[in-house]
Order: structure tokens, then sequence, then C-alpha cells
């Protein structure tokens, strides 16, 4: 089972961006143990996939969140939130600190939170577009994504990039050539089977592309990380 069944809709114009997150949190299924705090959690869409592996799940997120939210704890990720400190074994923040305003704030919340020894796993983006409006307020390159968790007191164990060049270039295009499908509802049809065609082709065509780039992180569409709590 993949922690999401996003990547499965093969006429979608970005199902490789799921299928990259998907793989990312498989092969590191071994951090997802004991309370794992899921932090934006929106529609908690993982939630049953980390209770695989975790003991137990809570989702957080706040109110205004434009996902239709199912947390168990409600709070403002951008202020201290309202959890005990060294109450969560693992913390995931999947998407989330593009769309806080004070995520530096959230980082050192998160730390404290954290266990000693624990881990917390995040996904950013670098070259994507602007969503969720207002509430997008950052992109992140791999140091500054360093720099971020070392300052919140964090060890790094590790930084990957969500793909090349290709992945990147040809997502973007699929985003921008969705904008396209519009008209009456039989127009729609058509120009959305059509784009899935092209979409489809380029997404299965990006991985293998992505293999002429030996510098991937200089032109991606994010930053996958894992961060430790020294001890």
């Amino acid at each position: 089972m993949k922690p999401s069944q996003f990547h499965l809709n093969k006429q979608a114009h970005n199902w490789l961006a799921y299928r990259m997150l998907d793989d990312f949190l498989e092969s590191r299924r071994g951090y997802f143990k004991g309370a794992l705090y899921d932090m934006g959690c929106g529609e908690a869409p993982f939630k049953e996939w980390f209770l695989r592996s975790a003991d137990s799940y809570t989702g957080v997120d706040w109110a205004a969140s434009a996902h239709d939210v199912k947390a168990d704890i409600i709070a403002d990720l951008n202020k201290e939130l309202p959890i005990r400190g060294e109450a969560a074994d693992t913390i995931t923040a999947l998407s989330v600190l593009e769309h806080l305003c004070e995520p530096g704030t959230f980082l050192k919340e998160s730390h404290r939170v954290l266990k000693r020894n624990g881990h917390m796993l995040i996904s950013v983006p670098f070259q994507w577009w602007e969503h969720e409006a207002p509430h997008d307020y950052y992109r992140y390159t791999s140091r500054g994504l360093r720099y971020a968790l070392e300052k919140a007191g964090f060890e790094v164990v590790e930084i990957l990039p969500q793909g090349g060049f290709f992945t990147m270039w040809f997502l973007k295009f699929n985003y921008f050539t969705l904008r396209f499908v519009r008209g009456p509802r039989p127009v729609r049809s058509v120009l959305r089977f059509l784009g899935g065609l092209v979409w489809h082709a380029d997404q299965l065509a990006a991985p293998l592309l992505d293999k002429l780039d030996g510098y991937p992180a200089l032109e991606t569409c994010g930053f996958y990380a894992v961060a430790r709590k020294k001890a």
C-alpha cells in the first residue's frame, strides 16, 4: 500500500509530484514510530498509512486552512503550540512551511515538542507556482532550509531534491497548460483528455531525462528533509 493514492490518476497533470512524495515517505518508513504529530495535516490523507508504523497519530492544523481540516488539535502554526514539550517521537510537515508567515517560530516550537533523538520530516517547494493565496510566503533552497532547521536547534540528517530540471519544467508546463482547460463541459472534457495524454507522457519521461541532470538541486521542484533533535 502506498502512502497516498493520488499518484494513481495517470490523467492528472501532477501525479508525478505525489509519486515522488510517496517514494520518499516509503523509503523513510523507519522514522514513523511512537507518537506522530502531523503538522498542517489538512485532510489527514496519510493518517492510516502512518498508523501502520506509528503508535498514535495527532493531526494539527488551523481552522482557516484551504482544506477540509481533519485535525485533532486546532492551532495557528505561526504561534506557540498548545502541545506539551517532548510529546512527539516523530513530526511531519509536508508542504507546510511555505504557507507560514513565521516558519522560524514553527520550527522552534516543533523542536520543543519533539522528544530527544526524535525526527522531523519535511517537504518544501523551491521552483513551484504560487498557490493557496494569500497564505503562500516562501520558497526554499537547500541551503536556506538547512539554515532554518539548524537555527531552530535541529541536526540535519539529509536534504534531497524533488527531481531535477526536467521534472520541474514538465510539471510547470502541465500546471500552465491546465489553465487552458475551460469552456463548455464537452470542450473541457476534450481538452482534458488531450492534455492528459501529454501530461502522462511528459511525467513518464521526466525521471528518465533527469538522469542527464548532474546537479538536480539547482533547478528542482523542492526538497525533502529529515532532521533530528539532538540528545
